[in-house]
């Protein structure tokens, strides 16, 4: 019995909290992970997990032996890295998961230069807007928004975004330039809207102690960033992103910024890895370029604050 490998499957069980869900992120048949953990229980002499049709618990046993293993792992993971990075090697494979709009924006353009400077490793991007458990899932790294409300997740700052009103250069010429946020006619205005709800949301505005609130009621409104900024690039009306995903379309002159001496809300992007696992140097590569990549003026302070709650494998 390769007790190494065995103590991987084990470990991955735990972490999934399934043996179906750990064959599936070991691309490998149910039945080796079962007859793995049984070796290995009959290798110890004791029942590590106790389970039944339901439930997939540890026993006493078998919790002490999961911390063991989760640690000896990673460090026999750190040493390989180790040698690895002295060789100044960058290889296997990186999973990272992204909101769809961000990685649209942002990663997809930027990940060929990426992978141009490591041509020994593969990249595997997830596009999603329903974060699932890194652990679980065996992610490396994943871009989230907001709070990481898990203890197990370790999460560092990346981008801080702020939202920016802007349209078609078409359609302010149709309709001319508005002076300042009052000016614009809230019928035009075309709404992103919240998880859940049909309402869009407000857009908020304030300079020098003036604060504006507008709602928008244009025709059109979407639960979606993307579709949003599709429906301003067709002229239809005018729009309250966050700047990361339309910078690009204001540089080129698909867009307008509006108001740029007025301040808005906005929204802070993280890098997100499991606490669990030694950082790969892979991984610490992937996030120092997306640093690098973004306007670093953006970025937060690397003590801002970030709310953490206990739960071992909770969502990030």
């Amino acid at each position: 019995m390769d007790r190494l490998w065995a103590m991987q499957v084990f470990v991955r069980v735990v972490e999934c909290s399934s043996f179906s869900r750990a064959a599936e992120s070991l691309d490998i048949a149910n039945a080796t992970v079962t007859s793995s953990v049984r070796n290995l229980e009959n290798y110890l002499g004791t029942t590590l997990l106790s389970r039944n049709t339901r439930t997939l618990r540890l026993t006493d046993a078998g919790e002490s032996y999961f911390q063991r293993c989760t640690e000896l792992l990673r460090q026999v993971e750190e040493a390989e890295s180790s040698v690895r990075e002295k060789q100044g090697e960058i290889a296997g494979q990186l999973s990272v998961e992204s909101p769809a709009a961000f990685a649209r924006a942002l990663l997809c353009p930027a990940l060929p230069a990426f992978a141009g400077q490591h041509p020994e490793l593969s990249v595997a991007l997830r596009l999603t807007d329903h974060p699932e458990d890194l652990i679980a899932s065996g992610t490396d790294v994943a871009i989230r928004i907001d709070s990481v409300n898990d203890a197990d997740l370790v999460a560092r700052p990346l981008y801080q975004a702020h939202y920016v009103a802007c349209v078609s250069p078409a359609l302010l010429a149709a309709s001319g330039t508005p002076q300042q946020p009052r000016d614009l006619d809230a019928q035009r205005c075309l709404g992103l809207l919240g998880q859940g709800r049909y309402a869009p949301a407000p857009w908020s505005f304030s300079r020098d102690g003036d604060s504006i609130e507008l709602t928008p009621q244009g025709k059109l409104h979407f639960n979606s960033t993307d579709a949003l900024i599709q429906a301003a690039l067709a002229d239809q009306g005018y729009i309250y992103v966050l700047d990361v995903f339309v910078n690009a379309l204001i540089s080129s002159g698909q867009l307008v910024e509006l108001f740029p001496g007025w301040h808005t809300g906005g929204r802070t992007f993280y890098t997100v890895t499991p606490k669990t696992r030694f950082v790969a140097p892979r991984t610490r590569a992937f996030i120092q370029f997306m640093l690098e990549t973004l306007d670093a003026q953006r970025r937060p302070p690397p003590e801002a604050s970030i709310a953490l709650h206990p739960g071992r494998h909770g969502r990030g």
